[in-house]
């Protein structure tokens, strides 16, 4: 019998590290196909970037706060004979988000296609709804070419992606327009250097500049056009969900549990050792950290040598972000809206050509209390986001540096017509997410999406260590919440098909990528 034999056959679970959006789908869909999972986790509570914070006795959403590809989630919840309906209550949101600029405009965009086309014509004329129809339909068109391909599939390369769309397929693979910059995609759609900006923003939704990221990325845009949903609770009600499914399984969960090392026996992996000295033998490890904390052995020199680490110049984004609890007054809210700088361009240039924070930000808010059929009265709960370096295990921004861009970002919510009062803050800069996310600088987001190549460059499911296997925002296919998801239901899919592979007499799973009910595509105007 061989050693991964062995292992399977002890029975020992498979240990994850870390309970984030990743580890936790991972950990349901293996539970649920019967086998031992035990989820190790530092923090108190399931969820990674998926976290609150207090603010007063209240708790912020701390992390992602778009709640989209819905269908990704009820899957999972589907595979395993439940309703995501039943275990989370979600809610449509009838606008997508408000924006506006400090010459007093303002546009909001919405679920339904047909008044955002109305809008758009509204706000900078005809020419600009026929613009964005065809922008529209160029992001439906790239999202259709990579969904089943490439973001549910296991990782490949260019040559390994053209065979998937075969000969008769390349013409819908060139489509994807991976040579051309963002930024350049949409001033073929629109005009108005507004609009450029607006859709331009989806590429911070992966931590890049719309000035080098590749125009596939384009295809953010037609996933948060098929819905946006509020989640009652907030965002971290997701992961207290799928942590509940995988729990209801059989997945054991130990929180408040720091692991020192990943131990190797006989080139594989076959446990972790944790700061307090108890060791938890594994038949497979699934690490759902950023692959860069492996690399820099933060997890032992056997797993640094299993997968490739993100170089400081390849990092994407990090954040300086404020949780608040205080009042809103002036402009009128919703739940998501967005403050633009008057200069874009310098904006991203100060913040990959500088490393430093923006002079004049674009500033997100979360009104985490909007949306709902009732209006908040009293203090209410917000995040604000704004971009920054990933320089917090380097040159951090400074205190000094931090009250400048906090001043500037609160001078331009002003000139847009929001006044914000807060009563309590607690804020969070790229040092910090340095200390939550080790080894990255503050990247939220893995390897910056700059390029045609950098889609590529994402490590898959599995590692250079046998037993070893990843998942997460930094791995394959990418960042945010859905990609997150899909990381770790390739990365369980993985672990089954191995399984099956050294255990004939039951087999657990077949290799390949994962199946999710097809969503409905919205259709082109």
């Amino acid at each position: 019998m061989t050693g991964v034999e062995t292992s399977v056959a002890t029975g020992n679970p498979v240990v994850i590290i870390g309970a984030g959006i990743g580890g936790l789908c991972a950990a349901a869909a293996l539970a649920g196909a019967g086998v031992p999972v035990t989820v190790v986790e530092r923090q108190a509570s399931p969820g990674g970037k998926l976290r609150t914070v207090d603010c007063d006795g209240a708790a912020v959403d701390a992390g992602p706060t778009v709640f989209t590809a819905r269908w990704v989630f009820e899957a999972l919840f589907e595979s395993l004979g439940e309703r995501l309906d039943d275990h989370l209550t979600l809610v449509p949101a009838d606008r997508l988000a408000r924006h506006a600029w400090q010459d007093g405009s303002s546009l909001d965009l919405w679920a339904d296609p047909a008044h955002s086309r109305d809008a758009i014509g509204n706000f900078a004329g005809a020419g600009e709804a026929r613009g964005y129809d065809s922008m529209r339909a160029e992001a439906a068109q790239i999202w259709n070419a990579l969904e089943h391909r490439y973001m549910e599939a296991p990782v490949t390369t260019p040559i390994g992606l053209a065979a998937r769309f075969g000969l008769r397929g390349l013409p819908e693979m060139l489509a994807i327009n991976p040579f051309q910059t963002l930024s350049g995609a949409l001033a073929r759609h629109f005009r108005d250097p507004r609009l450029r900006q607006l859709y331009g923003r989806y590429a911070t939704y992966c931590g890049a500049s719309p000035y080098q990221a590749t125009a596939t990325l384009m295809l953010i845009a037609h996933l948060e056009a098929r819905g946006v949903w509020l989640v009652e609770g907030g965002m971290h009600r997701l992961a207290l969900a799928i942590a509940d499914l995988a729990a209801s399984r059989g997945a054991v969960f130990r929180y408040n549990a720091d692991v020192r090392e990943i131990r190797v026996t006989d080139g594989r992996a076959a446990g972790v050792l944790l700061g307090d000295g108890d060791y938890i033998p594994a038949s497979d490890v699934l690490a759902n950290c950023d692959a860069s904390a492996l690399a820099a052995g933060r997890f032992g020199a056997a797993a640094a040598r299993a997968v490739p680490g993100t170089p400081p110049a390849a990092r994407s984004l990090s954040a300086l972000t404020w949780m608040m609890k205080g009042d809103a007054s002036g402009f009128e809210l919703d739940r998501h809206n967005v403050f633009f700088s008057n200069d874009y361009a310098r904006e991203f240039a100060e913040l990959f050509g500088q490393a430093r924070l923006p002079s004049a930000p674009s500033v997100y808010v979360c009104a985490q209390d909007r949306g709902w059929a009732t209006p908040p009265s009293g203090p209410e709960r917000f995040q604000l986001i704004v971009n920054a370096p990933a320089t917090g295990d380097g040159r951090a921004p400074t205190p000094g540096e931090i009250e400048t861009c906090e001043a500037a970002t609160f001078a331009l919510m002003r000139r847009c017509g929001l006044e914000l009062t807060p009563q309590t803050t607690v804020r969070v800069g790229p040092a910090m997410f340095e200390g939550l996310f080790p080894s990255t600088g503050g990247a939220l987001y893995g390897r910056v999406s700059h390029g045609w190549r950098a889609s590529f460059r994402r490590p898959g499911s599995r590692t250079g260590l046998a037993g070893l296997w990843l998942a997460g925002g930094s791995a394959h296919p990418g960042a945010g919440v859905p990609m997150a998801a899909l990381s770790g239901r390739l990365a369980s899919a993985a672990i089954l098909s191995a399984r099956a592979s050294t255990a004939p007499s039951r087999p657990m799973a077949i290799a390949g990528g994962i199946s999710t009910r097809k969503a409905t595509t919205a259709a082109s105007a």
